[in-house]
């Protein structure tokens, strides 16, 4: 009957009930908790007091997508855009403020051959390389498997021309790199289809409809589907002979049969999350629900669909064919997000549920809690129709049609399984069943190859025989900040599900390490000490480390006043000062700024819903004591419901007095004694003559590096007037965005030397302005199409960091 969960709860310390939780929280067994270290049992344990992450990361994108009404337009990324390359064909000179400008290269240049076409404006990517990210679609040629594709979340589509050795994007500069879908023409294998926009994270990476190649390198649009109907395409189904194209988005299923893809009909009118068409038979299909616990099946090839007849079901619906019996179709449930399999014997009309059961013979909890996140079933062997493959967090298979599950992946455990949060399974073209067994995974750290004959055949967890991770330059890392240290040359970064990450400047583009789980976000490198770096877990919770970020410093890593107490086997809060109360009661954003005074190294301020400083922060750490905090604004509203979180800080480079404060609802203040013990405030931009107008995500401040009355301040949101600057204080504001496309303004920085060079990170690409903003080209490189998160310098080399295609950076020295 397996482990018990006194067993795990004895041999780790912790209660059984700690027990129970980890299980169903991490879609795992009581075999895989007993194999896992004391620090990776602690990571999971923190994972439980903020338990739906994937969600929280898209509403936190989505808030600052929002404009001054709470809405986001359709396809905003795509206007966007369109506006910047407009202007970019405009643009005489070659480049602007050293980055290069003018015409893009000619078509194919940023094709399946060149890396990411950097040679050409002079970017030099970065990586990560070896770090990967949310994956949503894999393809593979059928007469040439070593040619394979990917669909990355935030970092477009991808080719490998060696079956996975080495990865490139097939275009930078596709007009939206937020891909939730991926499909290949079986007729015609260099024809493919990628839906663009992602169903999960409530629809926090908003697309531009399905983008088409015919040559496997050239995308262009489907102009017809450039519509709010298709904002989020979650997939896309080919029949057989590539007449026949159905696309599942968030507002439901879409068929399309004219060779030019010009005239789609809606034949379902209710969010789908998966679409697929027999493999034997294209006039029959069968579709799963994002959120309606329904099925449906057709019979006239996607024409018109019928629901299928079910038990009890709840949440997102994922459904598969059987490759050897295509009566046979399986689903997998979200249910309470624990998952249940249920499986037709009659091609999708009616379905009965399975036995699920994992090694204690009781239900395995497979999804992992995130059911409606990562979802996905396989059961693709051409000579048995009971062997399944099912993935929520980690990958579970069944070999009796899903009545029993056993784990084949235990991420937690060993980094060389399988990634965690399972999003697409696709078979090896050649695969047969009994001499070629190779299947490929799409999970949130990138593209992984598995030999179903070896995976999962250890007697115990770990599980890592038979895995090969093919992530290999595969550079789509979603990070939200990042910062360097110029005298040893190495960078940090916050990713997204990824956790915080650390480059030597000797180890190559895959060559970062982690050295703090989870999601990452904001980052500090203190100048004067290079082995001292900070970042953050989710809500400020901020983490010191001391050696560059060669260790992890568990446990007492955390300086926001989080750390686990032994006594009582959990993790628990330091008594103030020594603790963040924003952090503690999770009222700060999602992903809450820090900044580090460049004037005094002890010195951070963290913005919660009120703003918080500390004068020790390099203090020793124990369960007790640590860095003091204090509060030195008080939050702008009486209570913390009608408080606006703060998303920006700056502290002036040249006054450590002087410190700038952003909201998410627009308000910015600014403070010229905050050093103090109590500080004054001052709100500016509200009236006035020249008075700052956005009322929306205060995404980004700027402070001048020398002049200390003048800073810049960007905006979240698809609207034209998001970056603003001051010359005095704040009294009067001038709007800089006139030649920006109307995007949001997530970074703004000043050339170190030439304070009339700016440059501006959106959330397509990066601009710059020789003139102090007054005008801005738009980049011909710049140096992706994607969210540029962060600017920093290192000397006089700018690093940009993105949300979708790791960093880059540019030597702007010679200016």
């Amino acid at each position: 009957m397996g482990i018990s969960d006194e067993d795990v709860a004895q041999a780790k310390n912790i209660s059984v009930e700690q027990v129970k939780l980890l299980r169903e929280t991490r879609g795992t067994t009581n075999e895989t908790l007993e194999s896992l270290s004391t620090g990776a049992i602690r990571k999971a344990l923190r994972r439980l007091d903020f338990p739906d992450m994937p969600n929280a990361r898209g509403l936190f994108r989505l808030q600052q997508e929002r404009g001054d009404d709470g809405r986001v337009p359709a396809h905003p990324r795509g206007t966007a855009r369109e506006q910047a390359r407009a202007r970019l064909h405009a643009a005489a000179q070659p480049e602007t403020a050293g980055v290069p400008t003018g015409p893009r290269p000619v078509p194919g240049e940023h094709g399946v051959t060149p890396t990411a076409g950097l040679a050409l404006a002079r970017w030099k990517w970065l990586g990560p390389g070896n770090i990967g990210g949310r994956t949503l679609g894999i393809v593979i040629h059928p007469d040439h498997p070593e040619r394979m594709w990917a669909a990355s979340a935030g970092g477009g589509v991808w080719h490998t021309a060696d079956a996975g050795k080495a990865w490139r994007p097939v275009d930078d500069f596709l007009a939206n790199l937020a891909c939730g879908a991926l499909a290949m023409d079986p007729a015609d294998p260099d024809t493919l289809y990628a839906g663009t926009g992602e169903l999960l994270n409530i629809d926090a990476l908003r697309g531009n409809g399905v983008f088409r190649t015919t040559d496997g390198a050239s995308w262009k649009p489907l102009p017809a589907t450039q519509t709010n109907d298709f904002r989020a395409v979650s997939g896309i189904a080919v029949s057989a002979s590539g007449e026949v194209v159905l696309a599942a988005t968030s507002t439901g299923l879409f068929r399309s049969t004219d060779p030019a893809h010009a005239d789609w009909t809606r034949v379902l009118g209710v969010p789908v999350g998966t679409v697929v068409f027999d493999p034997a038979d294209s006039g029959r299909a069968v579709a799963g629900a994002l959120r309606g616990a329904k099925a449906w099946f057709s019979e006239d090839g996607g024409r018109t669909w019928q629901e299928a007849a079910h038990s009890a079901w709840r949440g997102r619906v994922s459904v598969a064919y059987a490759a050897k019996d295509p009566a046979v179709v399986y689903a997998s449930v979200e249910l309470d997000g624990l998952g249940g399999i249920w499986r037709s014997d009659d091609g999708g009309r009616t379905y009965q549920p399975r036995g699920g059961r994992g090694p204690n013979g009781k239900r395995a909890d497979y999804l992992g809690g995130q059911g409606w996140y990562g979802n996905a079933v396989w059961a693709g062997d051409p000579t048995d129709e009971d062997l399944l493959v099912v993935g929520g967090i980690n990958l579970w298979r069944s070999t009796d049609g899903g009545d029993h599950l056993a784990e084949i992946s235990t991420w937690e455990v060993a980094p060389e399984s399988a990634h965690a949060d399972q999003h697409v399974i696709v078979s090896h073209p050649a695969y047969d069943g009994v001499h070629h067994r190779t299947v490929f995974f799409g999970t949130d750290g990138g593209v992984f190859m598995a030999d179903l004959a070896k995976v999962g055949t250890e007697p115990k967890a770990p599980f890592v025989r038979g895995w090969t991770e093919l992530v290999n330059n595969y550079g789509v890392t979603q990070f939200f900040g990042g910062a360097g240290n110029p005298v040893t040359g190495r960078i940090i970064g916050g990713a997204q599900d990824n956790g915080s990450l650390v480059l030597d400047p000797e180890a190559g583009t895959e060559g970062w390490q982690e050295f703090s789980g989870g999601d990452g976000g904001w980052c500090a490198c203190e100048p004067a000490d290079p082995g001292v770096f900070y970042g953050e877990y989710v809500n400020l919770n901020i983490h010191r480390n001391t050696d560059g970020g060669a260790t992890e410093d568990d446990p007492h890593r955390y300086i926001s006043g989080m750390f686990f107490n032994e006594q009582k086997h959990k993790w628990d809060w330091k008594p103030e000062p020594f603790r963040i109360p924003d952090a503690k009661d999770g009222t700060a954003l999602f992903i809450a700024p820090f900044v580090l005074d460049p004037g005094e190294p002890e010195r951070l301020l963290a913005g919660g819903l009120d703003l918080w400083r500390t004068d020790n922060a390099k203090a020793p750490n124990t369960p007790t004591s640590g860095p003091a905090w204090h509060s030195i604004k008080p939050r702008t509203g009486p209570d913390a419901e009608g408080s606006a979180p703060i998303g920006a800080l700056a502290i002036s480079p040249a006054d450590s007095d002087v410190v700038w404060v952003g909201h998410d609802d627009g308000q910015v203040f600014r403070s010229t004694d905050g050093t103090t013990a109590a500080p004054a405030w001052r709100r500016v931009g509200a009236g006035g003559p020249k008075p700052l107008r956005p009322r929306r995500y205060c995404a980004c401040i700027t402070a001048h590096p020398t002049d200390v009355d003048t800073a810049y301040v960007s905006f979240g949101g698809f609207e034209p007037d998001n970056l603003w600057v001051t010359h005095d204080g704040g009294a009067r504001w001038a709007d800089l965005s006139g030649t920006l496309p109307d995007a949001p303004i997530r970074a703004v920085t000043v050339h170190p030397r030439r304070d009339v060079l700016l440059y501006c990170g959106t959330e397509v690409g990066l601009f710059a302005s020789e003139d102090k903003g007054a005008t801005w080209s738009p980049t011909n490189e710049g140096p992706t199409n994607c969210s540029v998160d962060d600017l920093f310098w290192m000397d006089e080399t700018l690093v940009c960091v993105t949300h979708g295609r790791g960093m880059f950076e540019i030597d702007l020295s010679a200016l």
